[in-house]
């Protein structure tokens, strides 16, 4: 089993060519970071004739924009209700009602401009992995439909058929939801945010901001930028002590499992209609096909910091609990991704100072949120406008205890997942 994220095996998107900066240049804004946050950005404030540069410490995508699940859902993780309890009623309701729409925004980009990410809009299934978890469904389809989506609570036979599966008693369907390769997304992103006049600069970290009388300065390692205003979208894979972001999220990791491509009847009834899901476990498992048919599984926690028997032995145990047709399945490669984790479980947009904005804390529902958050910087940026941010810019306080909650976490899904191993849980 190779150590290999296979999005980049198979991206049909051509790695842009973003070369290293190594020289001066003044910008109208400059974002940090080459994710589909950042790249969303500068896409959306290129359309509008805004000059901007992007500064990737690495190549485009690299990070978790390239390396996650590549599901695109709707909302965030936890339920519209819980939303507003959190949030509040106002924030909450907006959150439930932008992120709503996300799904949507991301699959018109990728139609128009003809963006290769394999991408499927046949929505995603949230698996209850036993009869007790089916409240848990019952209640999210409930305050779902509430808000007017059109989600579907699934059981028996269609349910089955949709899986491939009995072991899942239902499943709750979202059919605003669908599927990418996120690394073809993040790449085509790119691509069209080049075409609109956006400048990318590959392997040219920031290395710190200046204030000057013109706004921010951003040196990098051979190079310098000047720009009226600067977007932070490093989000779960910010470094640098420097950058403020680091101390308004903690990191947390997902790894994957993928197959060597699936054929025969078997392979074909699970997952016919290319649905991607996750499941109610208490450390969630996510289950997807990929365009050649591989089955790749997923969990929270790292996968590059166990040995390769653990790893194959949590893949092992989830596909003969939930698919043992298959019998035995050679298991091609594996990677890890980074999260940005909030206490609250919610986003934070904020400015920490004029001229300045930052976001992060989307929890695992980056390929959507990211999209939208882009979006709506770009215009809060041109405009003063922030109708399409799913929250107001607003000052935020930092996360207390960040490496004790990273290590809480990381503990836990270790534990869960040996005790999976083990046929405990």
């Amino acid at each position: 089993m190779q150590a290999h994220c296979i999005w980049e095996t198979d991206c049909r998107e051509p790695e842009p060519s973003g070369p290293q900066l190594k020289a001066s240049m003044t910008t109208d804004v400059c974002v940090i970071g080459g994710g589909i946050t950042g790249l969303s950005t500068a896409l959306h404030l290129a359309e509008q004739g805004a000059s901007v540069v992007v500064l990737e410490a690495q190549q485009i995508g690299a990070g978790g924009s390239g390396r996650n699940v590549g599901l695109v859902n709707a909302g965030l993780w936890i339920p519209p209700d819980d939303i507003t309890d959190t949030l509040g009623q106002a924030d909450g309701e907006r959150v439930n009602a932008v992120l709503g729409k996300a799904p949507q925004r991301v699959f018109e980009l990728i139609e128009r401009h003809r963006i290769q990410c394999d991408a499927t809009r046949t929505g995603t299934l949230h698996l209850a992995h036993s009869a007790k978890a089916v409240g848990e469904l019952e209640r999210r389809q409930q305050q779902f439909c509430q808000r007017g989506a059109p989600v579907t609570l699934l059981r028996g036979a269609e349910c089955e058929r949709l899986l491939g599966t009995n072991k899942v008693p239902a499943a709750l369907l979202d059919a605003r939801a669908g599927t990418i390769n996120p690394l073809g997304y993040t790449r085509g992103l790119a691509r069209v945010a080049e075409q609109a006049g956006a400048m990318l600069y590959s392997h040219s970290g920031a290395q710190g901001l200046e204030r000057t009388p013109q706004g921010w300065s951003i040196p990098t390692a051979e190079g310098r930028v000047q720009a009226q205003q600067v977007v932070l979208a490093t989000n779960a894979y910010t470094e640098a002590a420097w950058n403020v972001v680091q101390k308004h999220c903690f990191p947390g990791y997902f790894y994957q499992v993928a197959s060597e491509p699936l054929e025969g009847a078997a392979a074909d009834a699970i997952l016919p209609e290319r649905q991607g899901c996750w499941d109610t476990r208490t450390v969630l498992s996510s289950i997807r096909r990929d365009a050649h048919g591989r089955l790749i599984l997923g969990s929270l926690g790292r996968g590059d910091t166990k040995p390769e028997a653990f790893v194959r032995a949590w893949a092992n145990r989830i596909q003969r609990h939930y698919f043992p047709q298959l019998g035995r399945v050679r298991w091609q490669t594996t990677w890890t991704g980074r999260i940005a984790f909030t206490p609250e479980h919610t986003l934070r947009v904020f400015s920490p100072a004029e001229g300045l904005l930052a976001v992060t804390g989307y929890n695992g529902r980056g390929n959507t949120t990211g999209t939208m958050v882009g979006q709506g910087l770009a215009n809060w940026i041109l405009h003063g406008k922030d109708d399409d941010l799913p929250l107001p810019i607003r000052d935020s306080d930092p996360v207390t205890g960040i490496p004790l909650r990273s290590l809480a976490y990381e503990s836990g899904f270790t534990l869960y997942h040996a005790g999976q191993c083990l046929r405990v849980v």
